[in-house]
Parts: C-alpha cells; sequence; structure tokens
C-alpha cells in the first residue's frame, strides 16, 4: 500500500470512528474532545548559577486546537513544596499568573516550548502550571530534584531527535542561531501582510542533516513511527525554520509560505519533521528565511519563531497588534 492510499484509507477509517481513530491494535486516537495536560520537562543550570524550569504540554487531540487566554483557567503560582496537590484548591494571582506560557494550544506533544529561570537558592519551592480544559483542572510542577535534571542529550531524546540516537555527541550539541530582523512590535490591518525576516544557522552543523523516504505501510506505524519500540516518535535531524502562533487564534493567522508543524505530528505527509516522509525543506545560502503573514481578525497575537536542528532549538517572539481595516 503506497503512502498516498494509506492516508486515504486512513480519512475514510476517520470519517466512520468520528471523534477518535482505532490501529491496528486496538488503541484510540482521539480527534477531539480530550483535554490538554501542562508537562514539566526539567530543570538545568546555568554558568550564573540561576536555574532554568523547562515547561511545555500535552494535548490528548490530534486535530483540535485551544485558545485559554492567562487566567483563572491558565497561571502559574509559585508556592512551597506539596501546597497545591490538592487539584480542588484555586491559587490564581494575578500577579504571578503569567510566565510566559502559551495561551494557543496546538494538538499533540509541544515539548520544552518555554523557561523559567531561578535563583540558585529556589530550594523546594514550586513554579505550579494550571492549565483547565473541558472542564478538569491539570497542573504541572516545576521542582529542582535531580530525577528532573536534564541535559542536550536528554532533550534531545525526549523529542525524537536525530532519529533518536542516544550519541554522547549530543551532550554538547549547541542550538541553532537565530535572529528576527526588524522590529519585534508590529502593527497591521486585517488583511494586510507583514514580512517576517528571520536568520538561523546551526553553528556546530551536528547533528548532521538527513532524510528517510519510506513511507509507512500500517496504521500501526502511522501513528508510531518510532524505532525500537521507543515510545517517542523519531524526527529528522537537520536545521530548520518555522513560525506558529504563541499567543491568539491561530484560526485567523496564514503564512506564506506554509509552515512545518512545530508541533509533533506523526502522521504520513503531515508536513511535520515527525512525519513520513522526513524531507526537510532546503536551507537557504544565506541562511535568511522570509515569510508572509496576515490576519483575518483584529486582536493581540504573538507569533514564534523556532530555529531547531532536531535535538536542540532556539525561539524568537514577534507580537502583532491587528486593527480592524479602516472604513
Amino acid at each position: 500500500m503506497t503512502g498516498r492510499l494509506l492516508s486515504a484509507t486512513l480519512v475514510a477509517l476517520l470519517a466512520c470512528e468520528g471523534a477518535s481513530a482505532q490501529d491496528a491494535t486496538g488503541r484510540f486516537y482521539s480527534l477531539k474532545g480530550q483535554i490538554v495536560s501542562p508537562a514539566y520537562e526539567g530543570w538545568y543550570p546555568n554558568e550564573d548559577g540561576s536555574i532554568t524550569l523547562s515547561f511545555g504540554y500535552f494535548n490528548s487531540n490530534w486535530e483540535q486546537d485551544f485558545d485559554i487566554p492567562v487566567g483563572p483557567s491558565n497561571y502559574f503560582t509559585m508556592v512551597d513544596a506539596g501546597a497545591l496537590d490538592d487539584l480542588t484548591r484555586d491559587a490564581f494571582d494575578a500577579r504571578q499568573a503569567d510566565q510566559g506560557q502559551p495561551t494557543h494550544f496546538y494538538p499533540r506533544r509541544n515539548p520544552f516550548l518555554f523557561e523559567i529561570t531561578v535563583p540558585a537558592d529556589f530550594g523546594e519551592r514550586e513554579w505550579v502550571w494550571t492549565l483547565k480544559t473541558q472542564g478538569r483542572t491539570n497542573r504541572a510542577y516545576g521542582v529542582v530534584t535531580p530525577d528532573y535534571r536534564i541535559d542536550p542529550q536528554v532533550m534531545s531524546t525526549e523529542v525524537g531527535g536525530n532519529f533518536g540516537d542516544l550519541d554522547n555527541r549530543l551532550r554538547d550539541n549547541l542550538a541553532p542561531e537565530l535572529r528576527v530582523e526588524g522590529e519585534l512590535r508590529r502593527t497591521v490591518r486585517v488583511g494586510e501582510a507583514i514580512t517576517l525576516r528571520t536568520f538561523a544557522r546551526d553553528p556546530d552543523d551536528y547533528p548532521p542533516r538527513q532524510t528517510r523516504n519510506r513511507t509507512p505501510r500500517t496504521l500501526e506505524e502511522l501513528y508510531n513511527p518510532n524505532s525500537a519500540g521507543s515510545v517517542v516518535v523519531a524526527q529528522a535531524p537537520g536545521l530548520r525554520l518555522t513560525w506558529f502562533v504563541y499567543r491568539g487564534d491561530a484560526d485567523h493567522v496564514t503564512f506564506s509560505p506554509t509552515q512545518l508543524k512545530s508541533w509533533m505530528d506523526s502522521r504520513v505527509y503531515a508536513n511535520s519533521p515527525w512525519s513520513f516522509p522526513y524531507v526537510l525543506p532546503e536551507v537557504p545560502p544565506d541562511n535568511r528565511y522570509t515569510t508572509q503573514v496576515t490576519f483575518g481578525q483584529p486582536g493581540e497575537y504573538v507569533l514564534r519563531a523556532m530555529a531547531s536542528d532536531g535535538s536542540q532549538w532556539s525561539y524568537e517572539n514577534v507580537r502583532v497588534t491587528v486593527t480592524p481595516l479602516a472604513r
């Protein structure tokens, strides 16, 4: 069965299943109606003695996004150890709530998405991220304990970097250089395009760029294209840059050209680094990427550029105020 024929078969299957699909192993994959869970990825020390806590999230759906503004359903709180283990306890404090977390939530796994830096004497305190979706409360607890310490190799493993490789050279892998050229705050009217020019470069050219073109032959491979029984889907190594909506309604944002997905979509031909076939766009000769963006609705948006080598990544934000069309 070819990859495209398999895709057509999957579409038919999903149409029959409605909100969920089932693979050959009997496992169900929900398209919508499930929750989003915040995730604490771990911590690492900095040269100045401070400590960085890393967070991401897992949206249990394959096709449902969420927009949850910073507020009582999406907030951070710093507390003593164990103070918010009781999920029924509300601890919203507007002074602490915004720690740079996303308000637009794409499907599936979105790891290592933002960070909070704490002092060396943070001790047993916790930065707790509370997220409420589908009537349920979930929390992620940012703690500095030995079992949560991470390094670049661990981070690569968590995202299936370099096709899931565990090479020790990944411990010293450098994140790509990233620079958005021009203003980081823009104003535009509905329907008018802004141009984003971005420089991205992999300083150590590691892991080396590779592609794999074999398409999945079964639904199990389609939804779980990993190697050696790993629970993390593999992704292609090599420099890539993509823009995505970090805050704001993505349904009203159009990127040209269409951007690679930033979330772990492993379905065939999904325009994702985790998707068969693993073919990344070529890097421009001058390492400068040009993207145009238009907005279909007024509002405040945060667009995020992500440069990645498949194992490490760098981010930069552009804030955009979109005003109504003049009458």
